[in-house]
């Protein structure tokens, strides 16, 4: 069974997610630990590992096609790229369509600047204990997953920024 499969059939809405990771935000107290070195690919095939992103912010938004919040939170975290971008965070959008041509339709009625990565094996949200869609962690300039969230809403962008701003200011 395909990630995604999974992630289809037991999505979560909130609670808490394995490893100390809090559903909503900051990680439970001490339970900061190193982001997984996974490999994506891109459209054309290249391969990008997470670990090369090492001494940079970066938010990894794992979503896909069929997920209903996906399709607000997308556009939202393409805009939190192109404003924090000149700052050196990057926005990685790793999806997990089962089905390539469903993500290449909604990206095609969703113009975007970010980066867009597909996770063939279906080993990266296993890898980032993934359990819901959309699901993001977010990774100091260390390589340390500090933040993670499932779901979207507008609460969650605000957090994103207040998270990213503060990672900024540590230096």
């Amino acid at each position: 069974m395909t990630a995604s499969a999974v992630l289809r059939g037991g999505l979560l809405t909130g609670g808490l997610l394995t490893g100390g990771l809090l559903a909503g935000g900051l990680l439970a107290a001490g339970a900061t630990r190193p982001a997984p070195a996974v490999e994506l690919t891109t459209a054309d095939g290249a391969v990008v590992r997470t670990a090369d992103y090492r001494g940079r912010i970066v938010l990894i938004d794992f979503w896909a096609s069929w997920c209903p919040p996906c399709k607000t939170s997308f556009p939202a975290l393409d805009a939190l790229y192109r404003s924090y971008r000149p700052r050196g965070v990057e926005v990685l959008a790793v999806n997990l369509d089962e089905q390539r041509k469903d993500a290449d339709a909604f990206l095609a009625a969703h113009p975007h600047v970010m980066p867009v990565l597909f996770s063939p094996k279906g080993d990266a949200p296993t890898a980032f204990a993934i359990r819901g869609m959309p699901s993001s962690v977010l990774i100091d300039r260390g390589g340390n997953i500090r933040f993670t969230h499932m779901g979207y809403s507008a609460k969650v962008l605000d957090s994103y920024r207040d998270e990213i701003n503060l990672l900024l200011e540590e230096r």
